[in-house]
């Protein structure tokens, strides 16, 4: 069967049939006219603001895509941060000049919401073919990384995608587990059926048994991630998923069996990241199934042991330095061996230690920090060792601890928590005056 042809941006709300549902979210369907009138309504909005920088903040996927093809045919700049959190935002607000959002936000800049404009007949301009949408990333500064990401990448990746998986996505409702304000749920859960004239549930899945509610006999394609994955109650009645894609880990062989005998369907992976875009795929059969990777991606290592990927997604001409480090078989694939950073995977999530440290730092009674991730079985987590002041007295740790927990909870995911608390003297180094991680390890290990 022949892959379909993904429409471009420009095309994603031009012609076709007016009555055509894009989205839903289990109450009402929202049309194809109606989200061109709504994108108009704000566009026209857009336009007549001086404000360049928009970020959108939704929690609601056909909220977030009528104020993304807004923002772009309006010539501003589509600013998507990871979260919704209004203390992350109001610390960022450097990186934006407004924001479009379907939250309660109460913020220093000009705040717009979607509204019904139905009435509204304006042409929409054509996208830039330069226009771009700003991500971010977790740094190893610990500080947010800006990723420009073209539109042009999209849409190439949107190509590669239905390239790939576009016969059995035909007549299906995209549904998803991850997030839209992040690269792989924007790609998959947006853009993928948005350019195949597709629709897609507004609603992210929380839990398992979402799915077993949904409309049986209908065909879905399920956007998903290792975490949640690995949860699902499989005494549930599973849903008529044609595509399971999973992406920001890798799954076991024990939970890619279970998950694909529950669906009755093949598990397909995604290997790549927000600076990279989609890298390498696998369809899940053992274990050690290696990664093969998009026909249009390099893959090169230099003399320090560094992989670096270059691809028609990668903006840059010098490729990325990956985090993680490869190993390639005899038959092109690869398997993943570790990571070079100082960003660890906890529940399929980025985590930033080093944003950990920082925000243990910026606490009056902490006067050093070290974090780090703590694998037990069933019970892991992030684990930080801290250096207090001298005049911190230890009865007042329990108090001081429930401070911390609420202070930090303002900026750090709940994944992102440390579960794991060691008081020290001093951060042990070595005679190089770096931190020693065996000592500092045997402080989470040494007494269970």
């Amino acid at each position: 069967m022949n892959a379909p042809r993904p429409l471009p941006l420009n095309e994603w709300l031009a012609g076709g049939n007016d009555r055509r549902i894009v989205a839903d979210d289990g109450r009402q369907q929202f049309t194809l006219a109606r989200m061109r009138g709504q994108v108009r309504g704000l566009h026209r909005r857009l336009r007549a603001s001086a404000q360049r920088r928009w970020a959108l903040c939704f929690a609601d996927s056909y909220l977030f895509t009528v104020a993304l093809l807004a923002a772009l045919h309006a010539g501003k700049i589509p600013v998507i941060p990871g979260h919704i959190r209004q203390s992350l935002l109001a610390e960022q607000s450097d990186d934006f000049d407004g924001v479009i959002t379907d939250a309660d936000l109460t913020l220093s800049c000009p705040v717009l919401v979607v509204e019904d404009d139905a009435g509204i007949t304006d042409t929409l301009p054509a996208i830039d073919p330069l226009a771009y949408v700003v991500l971010f990333t977790s740094g190893s500064t610990g500080n947010p990384r800006q990723v420009n990401k073209p539109v042009r990448c999209l849409e190439e990746e949107s190509r590669w995608l239905a390239q790939r998986w576009g016969g059995r996505l035909a007549g299906c409702h995209f549904i998803a587990s991850v997030s839209h304000q992040h690269l792989y749920g924007l790609t998959f859960r947006i853009c993928l059926p948005m350019a195949l004239g597709l629709s897609f549930d507004s609603r992210q899945v929380s839990y398992g048994e979402q799915l077993s509610c949904l409309t049986p006999g209908r065909r879905y394609a399920f956007i998903s991630s290792p975490a949640f994955l690995r949860r699902l109650d499989r005494s549930l009645p599973a849903p008529g998923c044609r595509l399971i894609v999973s992406a920001g880990g890798a799954l076991s062989r024990q939970d890619a069996v279970e998950v694909q005998q529950w669906f009755q369907q093949a598990l397909d992976e995604i290997y790549g990241s927000t600076e990279t875009g989609v890298l390498a795929w696998r369809s899940h059969q053992p274990q050690s199934a290696p990664w093969q990777p998009f026909a249009s991606v390099s893959l090169t290592s230099d003399e320090q042991g560094n992989w670096w990927a270059r691809s028609p997604l990668i903006p840059s001409q010098h490729g990325i330095k990956l985090d993680d480090k490869l190993v390639f078989e005899h038959t092109g694939g690869f398997q993943l061996c570790g990571r070079h950073d100082r960003i660890v995977k906890i529940e399929d999530k980025r985590i930033s230690l080093s944003e950990i440290e920082r925000r243990l730092l910026a606490l009056p009674e902490v006067a050093d920090a070290v974090a780090l991730q703590v694998v037990r079985p069933g019970r892991g987590g992030i684990g930080v060792a801290l250096v207090l002041r001298p005049s911190v007295q230890a009865a007042d740790l329990p108090q001081l601890k429930r401070q911390w927990r609420h202070e930090l909870h303002q900026w750090l995911e709940p994944v992102a928590m440390p579960r794991f608390w060691r008081i020290i003297d001093a951060i042990p180094h070595n005679s190089q005056s770096k931190r020693a991680w065996p000592q500092i390890q045997e402080l989470f290990y040494a007494a269970r």
